[in-house]
């Protein structure tokens, strides 16, 4: 077959590393081969000062007993090292029978192509690379007089993978990523304020169109210049609307991450007893997508051969699924969700978000603010601290605006936003018809490994939410 080759590899090696891991009486196991190139090319005042290109190739293999994991890795795919990781990873099982390896390949795979490559990376050499962040940082100067510094940077990355599976699965992926970064550093009257923006998707160098680099650009000359402007909002408990598009942070990390079918499987989640129950007020719809085309969270496949789907894990209000992998699909006696994810072939596999969003309701974004007599209208976040367990947090809110009667007035910056996933969602007031899925270059990070994701959210009223500001 064309992907062994690719990897050096033949059915006769695949079926005997295979059999290695199953061969102390394993419930499951699984190979996962990687090989992924990556370049980034950095610039800052004026000059080229980071480029990079990096090859990496391994086999992780898994093994598992039960709900419990031997997992081994290698970076030399041959014979003797791939048998010997796993042997490592089998030593997890009693010796029991040894489990039958299906013919590889009896089983067809995920078939879904959601990231069509118009221009691949492979085929762009350095130079237009280098010619892309130059060409970002003549417009960004052009673009505003107190513009004073400018950093870009563009990263690709393709990356094949091949899953096998004892059951005879046998499924290829073929995953580009690109990323662009603008960041800006401007000047008025003495002042100095700096913001960035970033955009990434699954795609090749079609994907920096005039269209989405000019809406990098602005972003990023916006989010700056709004700082001379902002400043902080008086302190306390006040009603917040959270903005379309990258407010979707807060769901991410405050209720996405509790809704991860491990965290519920070992009675971690505050949601471990709540399926089927309410916990939102009607119209509130919560799913996690993998099927978005071209976004940077959207997969066909997911790292155990499942293909990925569109999860419902909130429907009006009433909490209806996890998310899971293999393990916990076995644990719960449900299919899983085409969520079992890693960071590399040196990862296990975990269950994991992809493109986590809040559906549209029936209001404007217009009718959500004009229902705010005081609040706080938050439009950029950035980093945020979340206790998976009780759900709360705080995130750091880059800039935004005070909402008084109704409108939107004065700007704000630097402001802490300080609460609870699950009351969040009991107080969700209004949702917006205006769903966004934001192109940031968003990465979640969970038990050490990192994975792409998007999210998304559409004009959200909260209750009540504390408010870190000026005292």
């Amino acid at each position: 077959m064309i992907w062994f080759s690719q990897f050096g590899l033949t059915e006769e090696v695949i079926r005997q590393v295979l059999s290695d891991a199953l061969g102390r009486g394993a419930d499951d196991a699984d190979l996962y081969f990687e090989h992924l190139n990556s370049t980034s090319v950095a610039l800052s005042d004026g000059k080229v000062n980071r480029a990079s290109t990096n090859v990496d190739l391994g086999l992780g293999v898994r093994v598992v007993v039960g709900d419990s994991v031997g997992y081994a890795y290698t970076e030399e795919l041959s014979l003797a090292s791939m048998r010997e990781a796993a042997q490592v990873a089998a030593e997890i099982a009693a010796g029991g029978q040894p489990r039958t390896v299906e013919r590889i390949g009896s089983r067809p795979g995920p078939t879904a192509d959601r990231y069509a490559v118009r221009q691949p990376w492979e085929l762009v050499d350095m130079a237009t690379r280098v010619d892309l962040v130059r060409s970002w940082e003549r417009r960004t100067f052009a673009a505003d007089p107190r513009v004073k510094k400018v950093e870009t940077m563009v990263a690709d990355t393709q990356k094949h993978i091949l899953i096998v599976r004892p059951d005879g699965r046998l499924v290829h992926d073929y995953q580009p990523m690109t990323r662009a970064f603008v960041s800006v550093t401007a000047e008025q009257n003495g002042k100095k304020e700096s913001a960035a923006a970033n955009i990434a998707q699954r795609q090749g160098l079609e994907f920096y169109s005039e269209a989405h680099v000019g809406a990098l650009v602005k972003k990023a000359i916006d989010d700056t210049m709004i700082l001379f402007e902002a400043g902080k909002p008086p302190a306390g408990e006040m009603t917040v609307v959270l903005g379309a598009g990258s407010s979707g942070i807060l769901l991410h990390e405050a209720i996405g991450h509790g809704l991860e079918a491990d965290f519920n499987r070992k009675n971690i989640s505050i949601y471990a007893d709540k399926l089927g129950q309410r916990i939102a007020p009607r119209g509130v719809t919560v799913v996690d997508d993998g099927t978005l085309p071209f976004a940077r969270g959207s997969i066909n496949t997911d790292d155990e051969a499942n293909p990925a789907e569109k999860t419902v894990l909130i429907e009006d209000g009433i909490l209806k699924s996890y998310l899971h992998d293999e393990i916990s699909s076995r644990h719960y006696k449900v299919k899983p969700t085409g969520s079992g994810r890693r960071e590399s072939f040196r990862s296990p596999v975990l269950p994991r978000m992809r493109a986590t969003y809040m559906e549209s309701g029936p209001y404007s974004p217009e009718e959500v603010i004009a229902s705010v007599k005081n609040g706080v209208y938050c439009s950029t976040f950035s980093n945020g601290q979340v206790q998976i367990g009780a759900g709360d947090f705080a995130f750091y809110v880059r800039h935004g605006y005070l909402i008084e009667d109704g409108k939107l007035t004065r700007p704000i910056k630097d402001v802490n936003i300080i609460g609870n996933g699950p009351k969040v969602l009991e107080t969700v007031q209004m949702v917006g018809n205006d769903l966004q899925i934001d192109i940031g270059g968003w990465t979640c990070g969970k038990d050490g490994q990192s994975v792409p994701v998007s999210q998304g959210m559409p004009t959200v009223k909260v209750e009540k939410l504390s408010v870190g500001g000026a005292s």
